[in-house]
């Protein structure tokens, strides 16, 4: 007991300023025990994805000076557009953004494709509970990153960046969480779509296009979505058992 009072202790602020890698805050996040220890942690990777927001965005700033000067003739727009940006809904290219990264799941056609509109998910009697567990769990992954706020596997879901603050939560090399969009819905959703098929291996069983006609995602769409997810990540030995829903 004293030992682990010890170690509580040596773990400080200014230790957990000095790790500027999410993937070994993230660790610690996993395997830390005391409720202290994690609430420090947590805002260990809240400050450091804030941080390394913030150094992108400045150094969109010096590139846009940089252009500017040399006579590009009006603003260029890099990265993150502007918060008051509406989504596009010109589909005549039937192309994605050239901008999205990643976006392979856009048109994709086949049995590994499911439509949210004929999408249901089989409980167990004990579903409610199993439910709940499932939703505490992406709210607790998904809790240092700015602009989630998980409360339901409906309207949360609807802008795409809960899916890609989740996926990010494991594979933070994937992509630059900094520069997504609320905006631009269907690029984040295909963005984490094809990231959690490529590295965990989980079949794209949601469709972006059918996500964005919707007012809100179908909430056994998502819960469907999120269970395939959480194996797939138990497969590869990226969650616990016991951590298990």
């Amino acid at each position: 007991m004293e030992s682990k009072n010890e170690e509580s202790a040596s773990l400080t602020h200014e230790k957990l300023a000095s790790i500027e890698d999410e993937e070994i805050l993230n660790k610690m996040l996993d395997s830390a025990a005391d409720f202290e220890e994690r609430r420090m942690i947590r805002a260990a990777l809240r400050d450091l994805l804030k941080k390394k927001r913030e150094k992108r965005e400045k150094e969109r700033g010096v590139r846009r000076q940089d252009l500017n000067k040399g006579g590009t003739g009006g603003a260029v727009s890099i990265g993150r557009a502007s918060m008051n940006q509406q989504p596009s809904t010109n589909k005549s290219a039937g192309q994605p953004s050239s901008s999205t990264p990643m976006s392979r799941t856009a048109g994709r056609t086949g049995p590994a494709a499911v439509s949210t509109q004929k999408c249901f998910s089989a409980e167990p009697p004990n579903a409610k509970n199993v439910k709940q567990m499932l939703l505490d769990w992406c709210r607790a992954k998904t809790e240092p990153y700015e602009g989630v706020d998980i409360q339901n596997f409906s309207s949360s879901w609807k802008d795409g960046i809960a899916f890609c603050a989740l996926v990010h939560r494991f594979f933070p090399d994937a992509f630059e969480y900094s520069t997504l969009n609320p905006y631009k819905p269907r690029d984040n959703f295909e963005l984490a779509f094809s990231t959690a098929e490529r590295l965990a291996g989980c079949p794209p069983l949601l469709d972006a296009d059918d996500l964005v006609r919707m007012k809100e995602p179908d909430w056994k769409c998502v819960y469907t979505y999120i269970q395939e997810f959480y194996r797939c990540l138990v497969e590869k030995g990226l969650v616990k058992t016991k951590q298990r829903p």
